[in-house]
């Protein structure tokens, strides 16, 4: 067998390595040089003649590096002397090496996103907590005295049926619960709703800009909790979560980003929540809760019904910020006083986007009419159309008054 052009001899190297030294031919302008070759390594050869100057290095053991001496002409320039001061600097180095050989990746615990939940899920949370506390300072109907009680007995809606009063009263007591971040229910939800209009699938931090972007007015969504507690949430969770309702739920979201249409969805839906309950305090929604046997369902498609009628108000009339206080003010009107024709056009609505049939833009004729108060607010909100404004449809409740929302 041929020997390839050049000699082949061992030398022992330093600490008494052997190395294979090998002769090997460099041409250049036309000559032969003959360079020995130490354990696949060139002396002289700059690391710029190896690929990004690393390729050589990737390639070779750290035992090697350290017995050919490369780490201390990296670190001294080539054939320069050393120095005490620059062998203390190449001793580090070489240590560092070493310790990056025992460094092993870490995989978190907490990598995986947490599963999303459902309405039923959640809910079913609150009825096995023990809300005792929170129970006692619930109001779930007006009170009235004198003459305003005994009118609303005789001609105001009927009262809810006494074996649903358990289930009425959770629901305000789910409303005096704030976010709690100790809870994973909590924060599941929280989670689920944020990744449902987002599209994402992996966790986002509690605390951050990114809630803005699916209409919290700011990083912390507890602080938008005013006046709903935590049923704002739930209600949330209901219109992403069902599946005949989370088609409406991406519209609407899409139309609050919308340039000059926009507007804070979350915080809009929690509006949506506080009218909800009202209705409920005021018994508006006692005869529909009666004749079905529940009050949770008659209240989560009410909110959602309620939703509808602002989305199409809304687009139909090209609303932008500046009207919300009033648009709100009307859909509270509306809805209060026509609850049944409220959950009557969102079967409609859902029936017609099960048929594939475009649903109509407004059920309602008389919702393609301007508001009688946007006249008073005409010269109002001419100067500041084009300037920020804040939203802040969710108000602040005094402890005596829980519910009893005020537009601001």
């Amino acid at each position: 067998m041929e020997e390839d052009s050049g000699v082949t001899s061992h030398t022992e190297g330093l600490n008494g390595v052997s190395h294979e030294c090998k002769e090997t031919e460099e041409l250049t302008n036309g000559h032969f040089n003959h360079k020995p070759v130490i354990n696949g390594l060139t002396p002289g050869h700059s690391v710029k003649e190896h690929t990004n100057g690393s390729s050589l290095l990737k390639s070779l053991p750290i035992s090697a590096l350290k017995q050919n001496g490369l780490l201390q002409s990296l670190a001294t320039g080539g054939e320069q002397p050393k120095t005490e001061e620059e062998s203390a600097e190449v001793e580090q180095a070489r240590e560092e090496w070493e310790a990056l050989e025992s460094i092993q990746p870490v995989v978190s615990e907490e990598s995986s996103p947490t599963p999303l939940i459902s309405f039923n899920e959640a809910l079913q949370h609150f009825q096995t907590t023990d809300l005792g506390e929170v129970l006692k300072n619930i109001q779930p109907t007006i009170r009235r005295t004198g003459l305003a009680a005994i009118t609303h007995f005789l001609f105001g809606p009927p009262r809810i049926h006494r074996e649903l009063l358990e289930e009425r009263d959770l629901v305000f007591a789910i409303a005096q619960c704030s976010l709690d971040n100790s809870q994973a229910v909590h924060m599941r939800v929280l989670q689920t709703i944020y990744k449902r209009l987002t599209g994402s699938k992996q966790d986002c931090p509690r605390f951050g800009t990114h809630w803005e972007n699916v209409g919290f007015q700011g990083t912390d969504p507890a602080t938008d909790l005013r006046g709903t507690g935590f049923l704002g949430l739930m209600h949330t969770l209901y219109l992403v979560m069902d599946p005949e309702t989370l088609p409406l739920a991406r519209d609407i979201y899409k139309l609050s980003q919308h340039p000059t249409q926009n507007f804070p969805f979350c915080v809009m839906s929690i509006n949506m929540t506080r009218i909800a309950l009202h209705a409920l305090r005021e018994e508006a929604l006692s005869k529909e809760c009666n004749r079905r046997q529940q009050v949770v369902g008659v209240l989560n498609e009410f909110f959602v019904a309620t939703f509808l009628h602002l989305y199409q108000l809304w687009k139909s009339q090209q609303k932008t910020i500046s009207d919300s206080g009033f648009v709100l003010k009307e859909v509270e009107l509306f809805a209060k006083k026509n609850p049944k024709q409220m959950l009557r056009r969102l079967d409609v609505f859902l029936r017609e986007r099960r048929s594939g049939s475009a649903p109509r833009a407004s059920p309602d004729p008389t919702a393609q009419q301007p508001s009688p108060c946007l006249g008073e607010r005409g010269a109002r909100s001419e100067g500041t159309r084009g300037k920020e404004m804040h939203f802040t449809g969710v108000c602040e409740l005094t402890p005596d008054m829980e519910g009893e929302a005020r537009l601001i």
